[in-house]
């Protein structure tokens, strides 16, 4: 792996931000993909383990709290997938990304933090910048559109709800990995997530099956470069980079997955979503800096 820890962060949200191009590039349905990136990468993930020195189950607490984390990622998935498919991986991904303001309520609401003036201007910063993409006229936007922006805050929600529970699981888990990633617990939260799309997939009468070579080929690539090595390139430069340059790697994320859908599928842009994007992506910014 890199040695330089800010190359390693920056890579990593590189990578993390071509996960909507993926969804965008294969011709199976959203449930699907979603599910094949779990699995694919849930399974890389236990392959590194065991390369590694070993795999072992944790305790039954941890590991309900992961089935929890798990059903909450794999919601997260499900609405994201479904949301790309209706307003573009860009607008899509930047909508997710305001699951940072869940986290700053969840903080305040459940665990009594003091929000910080910075996270507080955040929230309408954002808010403001979103009704500059979408339009102030709600009403006048296509039904598949208003789905598309509804899923993604779904997303941003299910995400934060993921987030707080594998925190969780990782505060209560007494044995810690030598190198300080929690990879075991994030290979059974995918595989977990896997099982669950897999069902949900049935229900909704949905084929598993990859049709052609490419769409294999695209899930393969989606699951490895996004999913495992995006996060492995970003959890192991964590605890060596200021805090502010975390914030920044946040922001790229989403960042470049709108300069994506714009180059790669010729997304029609205008100055207001310009500023709109611009707006959002700022206050984004701002509830992620970690409070001094």
């Amino acid at each position: 792996m890199l040695k330089n820890p800010r190359l390693r962060l920056l890579l990593g949200a590189a990578l993390i931000s071509f996960s909507p191009v993926y969804v965008a590039l294969v011709s199976v349905p959203a449930t699907t993909s979603a599910f094949y990136r779990v699995a694919f990468g849930g399974v890389a993930l236990v392959m590194w383990l065991l390369l590694r020195g070993g795999f072992r189950l944790p305790r039954l607490s941890v590991s309900l709290l992961l089935i929890a984390a798990a059903m909450m990622f794999a919601a997260d998935l499900w609405f994201w997938h479904r949301s790309i498919i209706y307003i573009g991986p860009g607008l899509a991904t930047l909508i997710a990304n305001f699951q940072v303001f869940i986290m700053t309520v969840a903080g305040i609401v459940f665990f009594g933090q003091k929000p910080h003036l910075r996270q507080v201007i955040a929230i309408p910063m954002a808010l403001g910048g979103l009704a500059l993409i979408v339009g102030v006229d709600w009403s006048a936007l296509a039904p598949d559109y208003r789905a598309g922006v509804i899923f993604g805050l779904l997303t941003a929600a299910s995400y934060a709800g993921y987030l707080l529970l594998f925190r969780q699981a990782q505060a209560y888990s007494k044995s810690k990995p030598s190198d300080g990633l929690p990879t075991r617990e994030l290979a059974l939260v995918s595989l977990a997530s896997a099982l669950m799309l897999g069902t949900m997939a049935g229900v909704e009468g949905e084929s598993l099956a990859i049709p052609t070579w490419s769409d294999g080929a695209w899930l393969v690539a989606y699951a490895v470069f996004a999913h495992v090595l995006g996060w492995l390139f970003i959890a192991s430069s964590l605890a060596h980079v200021p805090a502010a340059l975390i914030g920044l790697s946040l922001l790229l994320q989403p960042l470049l997955s709108f300069i994506w859908d714009i180059a790669l599928f010729d997304r029609p842009i205008v100055t207001r979503e310009v500023l709109g994007a611009s707006l959002a992506l700022a206050g984004i910014w701002l509830g992620s800096r970690r409070t001094e």
